[in-house]
């Protein structure tokens, strides 16, 4: 039994763009021509090495609940295995006390679960949030910069806002470039990925209801700046 977070592989399939689909290089525009371009921005700000930095530090920071949320999964885990070893030389009452106590622990296991889930989708959603706002300025200048008419973000596989352009449109991967280049943080390492938490075995005698998984929140959408 397992009790850990979200990992940020589980966030790049919401955002519904991997590192490879953003290896396009950014377009050449005809001249006299308008020069459009579409990008995966929340993929984007995901692929940076500044995000990537962000998420490691909110999961290393969140690593001893983890641990904790473990060991008490464990600890449940040995009482019913006791249980159902000893089940034959226990009076009803006695196995009803031990399931009782079980229960109770295992309740409060699973409201741990879910405050630390909580907690961790709040942070996450909070370090991607800052990041999208500097990429989403920097995206202004850049567009600028390199004479672009109109930059339009086409969304993800799940959720697409254009149902279809031509590839050598997308100027994702020379936008994260670029970003990380003026960030000056470097590459970062790559982080473990931890399985979604899982409820505890079933009680003896009871079953339990699994709970949903955990999805990351969407990040809300970036409001350009007041001029």
């Amino acid at each position: 039994m397992k009790y850990s977070f979200v990992s940020m592989l589980t966030l790049a399939a919401a955002f519904g763009t991997s590192s490879a689909a953003l290896s396009q290089a950014a377009p050449a525009a005809s001249s006299g021509t308008p020069k459009i371009a579409t990008i995966a921005f929340n993929a984007a700000v995901f692929q940076t090495n500044e995000a990537q930095r962000d998420f490691n530090e909110v999961q290393k920071k969140f690593a001893p609940k983890e641990a904790e949320l473990k060991t008490a999964g464990d600890e449940v885990d040995a009482l019913k295995k006791q249980l159902q070893a000893s089940a034959e030389k226990l009076s009803e009452e006695e196995r009803s006390t031990k399931a009782r106590a079980i229960d109770t622990k295992e309740k409060q296991l699973q409201l741990n679960t879910e405050a630390a889930q909580s907690d961790f989708q709040n942070e996450s959603g909070q370090a991607f949030q800052k990041v999208a706002e500097k990429v989403f300025n920097f995206l202004q200048d850049y567009s600028k910069q390199n004479g672009y008419t109109l930059v339009v973000d086409h969304g993800s596989p799940q959720a697409p806002i254009i149902w279809y352009t031509d590839p050598s449109m997308d100027i994702s991967a020379a936008v994260v470039t670029a970003y990380n280049a003026k960030s000056g943080v470097p590459v970062q390492p790559s982080a473990n990925a931890p399985n979604a938490p899982r409820p505890s075995a079933t009680r003896p005698g009871a079953t339990t209801t699994t709970p949903k998984p955990v999805t990351p929140p969407a990040p809300k959408p970036v409001t350009p700046p007041k001029k």
